[in-house]
């Protein structure tokens, strides 16, 4: 089992359905675009990139820390493993 990590905690919006939507979206605009594409990467102004992936959060272990210790709610509700395991589920691991 490979043991490799993100090498930066980022969250996109990648596995959500309306992404999976809004990329079938653009293929279809490239692929009915009726004008000529002069170089490969000009498909990128036929549909706007930022309508596929609109969202990305970042977030250190230092800051997932401190936002536990400051908000009661959370100390009430999680414990400061759980917090830890899960900024590693959706920030650190692959």
């Amino acid at each position: 089992m490979s043991r490799s990590y993100k090498k930066s905690p980022v969250i996109t919006d990648h596995s959500t359905p309306g992404t999976r939507w809004a990329k079938r979206q653009a293929a279809k605009a490239v692929r009915r675009y009726a004008g000529c594409m002069n170089n490969g990467k000009w498909y990128r102004k036929v549909y706007c990139s930022w309508n596929i992936c609109d969202y990305k959060f970042y977030q250190t272990r230092k800051q997932a820390i401190r936002e536990w210790e400051k908000d009661e709610r959370f100390q009430s509700k999680f414990s400061l493993v759980e917090i830890i395991y899960n900024w590693e589920k959706f920030y650190r691991r692959k």
